[in-house]
């Protein structure tokens, strides 16, 4: 049986005949198995989407019976099946699935991909699902199809447009005025048949809806597309096609997953600014995200990729790529400015960051900088762990990837279908694309739920990279040895005692647990920022990837320093919970305070003063409810002896109470007063 649910649902046999399926509670079971890609679904969940709590007194027996008749409407009592998962079909050939495959072909022939597109939105007859527009069940599957039908109408228009035919969008930019992407090929398409006011008016338009429906402005790539078209840009008259150039770049062995936002960014920064630098830490995928942007830049004179990674002489490595000769007495820049004199050319620099400031050579920001002042039609695309620090760079930070898509590249390369252990290696390797590959490769031997058991040895699991890979990207280990070995001593003391800390610290934090004497932790720390080595989040808060923290462990273990820092922590995190002022007017900024900080108040229960930290901690745990917690804590604690076991035993009786559980017996005879009126007021 083939299913049709882009429009109308639809049921045909192999050769084309119509089957009818009439009675509208039929179809709507057809329709829930299709929305669940033919299923197995289970019973309780078709009950639940088809008839909510109406479902009368025998809600399975009424939908076996609706089953039977979808059996008999297909013509086979084994068109729809049942196991142990629930309700299935045999069979599903369905226009849904058809459609996504056509689009995720992906060719690279831009003639090819346009047939794909083309016979792709062919099979759409309607909005997708259209008689179960309202049903709860079906809408996240009807929204899906349509968004990736769009994507594919706004794919379809721009390679039609680099391809140099006409392209109709008005209609389609009336019905979805917001879409940026739809708006730029409609503007390049009004430009292209000679109406650039038409063009102009539409970009206004987009820019006041935008900023009064959203209070957004219109994105970096449009806004460069809007400039273009105000200079008259003769590139927008040409096809891409013809205005491709002479390039170096390698072709593609895999598909770049989970990066197309990222590839549209960073094209449109190309076409608003002159030097685009993508940073991240190691791994992060950099390279492969500068590598698809630029395959997809307009420049006529050429797309040259310049790998720094081995370079003495960034100068010495541009000019071996072009082809200019260091043979005279004029300066190789100055002869590299020649060369590229009157060019439209972009090159890109790959991993820069060992030649950002060494002594006695010339330096990636000095070179870019000279060669930028020279040649007007030069575009530079750098990769590095920092940025260059010259003037009119563009800095695009370059994220790990959500766990979406980080799922998507794991079952990608291992082959395996996406669960919840999947999502947790996922997690655990903090979304890296290069620690997900070589992850992946151990899954044959492995299998997924053993290696995402044995993730605490990460660095002796993932140390099988591929053998084409560059030497610093064969293993996990090596990634972060490649930025350790370009730090300063000042800068690899903070970075490995920040490692002591659990989802991340304060500025304060930072400055008591990872001082050193003349070191400016505050100083440092914004340079290990800036070499992507530290992450800054909303707080503000400073921490580490998964990886890079299981790294700097180790490090801090060679130094001698593992047991000074974490007692340095303990003590740390103990005199916060003892300053919290949870009974004033603070109280709410203070229960935020420690709520941020529960994981290294955790830790620190480890630590020297563990009847301190928890006598500081009962009333805050008390005040949000977390009484288990407080049980248990105190209860370790409890193990230690010294000053504060009485106020202890009297907070974990007072909990016990709480709970519903027979306290234990508390000795009043050792409490000190504030203890016993503790005492008497929580227990009595």
């Amino acid at each position: 049986m083939r299913f049709g649910v882009l429009g109308p649902l639809q049921v045909r046999t192999e050769d084309g005949r119509p089957v009818e399926v009439a009675e509208p509670k039929v179809r709507a079971l057809l329709a829930d198995l299709l929305v669940h890609g033919g299923g197995p679904v289970p019973a309780d969940r078709l009950v639940e989407d088809l008839w909510e709590d109406r479902a009368g007194r025998n809600p399975v027996g009424t939908l076996q019976a609706r089953v039977s008749q979808l059996r008999r409407a297909l013509g086979d009592r084994a068109a729809v099946l049942h196991g142990p998962g629930g309700y299935r079909l045999a069979g599903c050939d369905c226009d849904a699935a058809r459609f996504r495959a056509l689009v995720g072909r992906r060719s690279r022939d831009p003639r090819v991909r346009a047939e794909e597109l083309g016979q792709a939105l062919a099979l759409w007859r309607g909005p997708a699902y259209a008689e179960f527009a309202d049903a709860e069940f079906a809408r996240a599957e009807a929204a899906g199809l349509e968004e990736a039908r769009l994507a594919a109408l706004e794919e379809q228009a721009e390679i039609l447009l680099d391809l140099g035919e006409p392209v109709d969008l008005g209609s389609l930019v009336a019905r979805h005025p917001l879409r940026e992407r739809l708006v730029a090929a409609h503007l390049r398409a009004l430009y292209r048949g000679g109406r650039q006011g038409e063009a102009l008016t539409a970009y206004a338009e987009l820019r006041g809806r935008l900023a009064e429906e959203l209070g957004v402005d219109p994105s970096p790539e449009l806004t460069a597309l809007h400039q273009a078209i105000l200079r008259q840009d003769p590139a927008l008259h040409r096809p891409a096609a013809a205005r491709g150039g002479p390039t170096n770049l390698p072709a593609p062995l895999t598909e770049l997953i989970g990066r197309d936002a990222e590839v549209a960014s960073v094209r449109g920064l190309l076409g608003a600014a002159r030097l685009v630098t993508l940073t991240g830490p190691g791994g992060v995928g950099k390279t492969s995200l500068a590598l698809e942007a630029a395959r997809g830049v307009t420049a006529p004179d050429g797309v040259w990729l310049v790998e720094l990674a081995g370079a003495i002489d960034p100068s010495e490595a541009v000019a071996a790529v072009l082809g200019v000769r260091d043979d005279g007495a004029l300066p190789l820049t100055s002869r590299l400015a020649a060369a590229l004199a009157g060019k439209d050319v972009l090159l890109v620099l790959d991993n820069c960051e060992h030649l950002l400031d060494p002594p006695d050579r010339s330096t990636v920001p000095g070179l870019v900088a000279e060669l930028l002042r020279a040649v007007p039609g030069l575009r530079v695309l750098a990769t590095s762990r920092e940025p260059l620090g010259v003037t009119g760079e563009r800095v695009r930070v370059v994220p790990p990837l959500p766990e979406p898509e980080a799922v998507r590249l794991f079952t990608a390369r291992a082959g395996v279908e996406p669960d919840e252990t999947v999502a947790t290696v996922c997690r655990r390797l903090d979304g890296l694309p290069l620690a997900l590959e070589l992850a992946a490769t151990r899954v044959r031997a492995l299998g997924v739920q053993e290696l995402a058991d044995r993730l605490d040895d990460r660095f002796r699991l993932l140390s099988a990279g591929t053998r084409d890979a560059p030497a610093r990207q064969r293993t996990l280990r090596a990634v972060i040895d490649w930025s350790w070995e370009l730090l300063g001593e000042a800068e690899r003391v903070v970075l490995r005692r920040l490692a002591v800390h659990a989802d991340g610290c304060t500025l304060e934090a930072a400055e008591e647990v990872c001082a050193e004497p003349g070191v400016d932790v505050l100083d440092t720390l914004a340079r290990l920022v800036d070499r992507s080595l530290v992450v800054r989040v909303p707080g503000p808060r400073f921490r580490l990837l998964e990886s890079v923290a299981a790294y700097c462990v180790e490090r801090l273990c060679e130094a001698g320093e593992l047991d000074l820092i974490r007692d340095r922590h303990a003590r740390y995190y103990t005199a916060l919970a003892g300053r919290a002022d949870l009974r004033g007017p603070g109280q709410r900024e203070w229960l935020a305070r420690l709520d941020a900080e529960t994981a290294n108040l955790r830790l620190a229960l480890s630590g020297p003063h563990p009847l301190r930290l928890v006598n500081a901690l009962a009333w805050y745990w008390i005040l949000r409810g977390r009484l288990r917690e407080a049980r248990r804590s105190l209860t370790t604690a409890l193990n230690a002896t010294g000053p504060g076991a009485g106020e202890a035993a009297v907070w974990l009786a007072g909990v016990e109470l709480l709970i519903g559980e027979t306290a234990v017996s508390v000795r009043r005879e050792g409490l000190d007063l504030a203890g016993e009126a503790l005492a008497d007021w929580l227990l009595t």
